[in-house]
């Protein structure tokens, strides 16, 4: 009777360990774009969690995830929008909600979630608990006219501010009322403003401009005061090269009173003081920057590059503004995701299908994760940042 006494109560501790509940405070997701799947991974021990299908098209895909970091919601390409249980590794809702989209953001109070859409132009916002259509803002910037809408982020004030890339307009959605939302535009932004960001504190939006050389700034704290150029004719005095890859904004280094911010076009990293948004300096770099990335503590910036160097990374020291490292993950790199204390960095290698994970005071490759096909890396640390 002991016996069988002291089995039964090892047999309930062993079921109540494996039920036993986890956080999501280490877990992330990484695309895989070719086969419409996500990997659930967690990196306190750099481990894939499980797989999950039926994501569409995620070509072009990005992900926020709720308060409590339970949940990402996915943004694919095909106009999905799907919703995803980390804990239980499972789709809990999938929505078409329009043909092609290009990124989403979720509210300041994680009650709503945005997408911004390239047919039909727009932006449409949804319930983050249900999925529910809350509200539609069409981006008419003409009549008859609609454009693409771009660079959506979140901002203070359960407000959304996004770019019409055929309007040449800046628009800020002020969700304060969900169903009603009150829009102010900003018209003649710059031309073809194809992707944006929001600084950490989320006072500045600024577009990247395809039509010229130049950015175009809102300070949020003063809408006021409209748009303001900055970083005009940053490139008039260089050779104009064939961009094989726009560069990703929302990837910019915030260090300190800088950012480091890729030059379209030109093989450079450029240093702006982040009070008057002006140059101070560059730094040459090997090939044309898509993602410039700052380690968490600001003290080093990643740098990876468009084709044909897009099979190397290079760490610049933000002290002495050098370039202290290139390493070679492999072919095609991606995107790369800081850990939130800043001690480990991800980077996905398309071309060879793996993550490579990297110690970032060592330099050294700590581990390698097989992948298919991986691109976007999101940690669940970015639900309680602003912009991400």
């Amino acid at each position: 009777m002991m016996r069988f006494a002291a089995s039964l109560m090892l047999c309930l501790c062993s079921i109540q360990a494996a039920a036993a509940p986890r956080g999501t405070g280490d877990l992330g997701v990484v695309i895989e774009r070719a086969t419409g799947q996500v990997l659930v991974v967690e990196h306190s021990t750099d481990t894939r969690l499980a797989e999950i299908d039926g994501l569409g098209d995620l070509s072009h895909a990005s992900v926020v995830f709720s308060r409590d970091a339970r949940y990402a919601y996915v943004f694919g390409r095909d106009g999905g929008l799907t919703k995803v249980d980390l804990l239980d590794a499972r789709i809990v809702k999938r929505v078409m909600q329009a043909g092609n989209s290009i990124g989403g953001a979720i509210s300041q109070d994680g009650k709503l979630v945005a997408v911004s859409n390239y047919e039909p132009g727009g932006v449409k916002v949804f319930d983050a608990a249900s999925l529910d259509l809350v509200a539609e803002i069409p981006a008419e910037y003409a009549p008859g006219s609609f454009s693409k809408t771009v660079g959506l982020v979140d901002a203070p004030g359960n407000r959304f501010v996004f770019s019409l890339y055929d309007g040449n307009q800046i628009w800020i959605a002020d969700m304060t009322d969900p169903e009603k939302p009150s829009i102010t535009r900003f018209k003649d932004a710059g031309k073809a403003p194809y992707d944006a960001l929001i600084t950490p504190d989320g006072r500045y939006y600024i577009a990247g401009l395809f039509g010229e050389d130049s950015l175009a700034l809102v300070d949020l704290w003063h809408i006021e005061k409209g748009v303001k150029k900055i970083l005009a004719g940053y490139a008039k005095r260089d050779e104009q090269l064939p961009v094989y890859k726009m560069p990703h904004l929302e990837g910019w280094a915030m260090a300190g009173e800088h950012v480091f911010v890729p030059a379209i076009g030109q093989s450079k990293v450029l240093v702006v003081n982040a009070r008057t948004w002006e140059q101070e300096t560059e730094i040459d770099v090997q090939g044309q920057p898509v993602f410039v990335m700052a380690r968490p503590d600001g003290r080093q910036v990643w740098v990876n590059f468009a084709f044909p160097n897009n099979d190397q990374v290079q760490v610049i020291d933000v002290e002495s503004h050098r370039v202290v490292k290139t390493l070679a993950p492999g072919k095609s790199v991606l995107h790369m995701e800081f850990t939130p204390r800043g001690e480990k960095v991800w980077v996905s290698v398309r071309d060879d299908d793996r993550i490579a994970v990297y110690d970032t005071y060592t330099l050294e490759q700590l581990k390698v994760l097989p992948a298919l096909k991986p691109s976007g890396i999101f940690f669940t640390d970015r639900a309680h940042r602003t912009g991400l």
